[in-house]
């Protein structure tokens, strides 16, 4: 089984060790993060705001996997369902507890969507964060603790597409 702490470029072949987490937020303050994903989630791009609130330099992300920031508290329903929507071929949108390198946390507000070729084929995603609205924060909290378990992995809250909101169905 794979050591969720050790993440390894597919290209530089560097295995990147992830801090333990710390009980300290850094706020996102705005602007957009963007990245971009092959079709398997392994990062082609970060944009130079992605790479400043992470912490990881552009030769660390670019050919990792994008679960290289996940944060251990984010339930894996969330991220089931956010493959299920996006490989569908749908926008899903969520908000989402990130770790940064140095093991502190941040939220945002992220929406996901399919990069398509002329044939209509699946050839990446692309990912834009922007601020997470506070007041939702905290229900988000409560809600993924409540449905952190494997037994909630594929719970309907999870499968959020473009226009819906993942607290409606709490």
């Amino acid at each position: 089984m794979k050591d969720p702490m050790i993440i390894e470029n597919t290209i530089t072949k560097e295995k990147i060790h992830k801090s333990q987490p710390v009980d300290e937020e850094v706020i996102f303050d705005g602007g957009v993060m963007i990245t971009e994903t092959d079709p398997k989630g392994i990062i082609t791009y970060a944009n130079r705001k992605f790479r400043e609130m992470t912490g990881f330099t552009r030769k660390e992300l670019i050919g990792s996997p994008h679960s290289i920031n996940r944060h251990p508290d984010m339930p894996k329903g969330a991220f089931r369902g956010m493959w299920k929507t996006i490989a569908a071929k749908k926008v899903w949108r969520g908000y989402v507890k990130n770790m940064r390198k140095d093991g502190k946390y941040y939220w945002v507000l992220v929406y996901i969507q399919p990069k398509l070729d002329e044939n209509g084929e699946i050839i990446g995603y692309i990912a834009g964060r922007k601020v997470a609205y506070p007041d939702v924060i905290k229900e988000m909290e409560e809600l993924y603790a409540q449905h952190f378990g494997d037994e909630h992995i594929d719970d309907e809250i999870f499968q959020c597409s473009y226009g819906e909101v993942l607290r409606q169905k709490s």
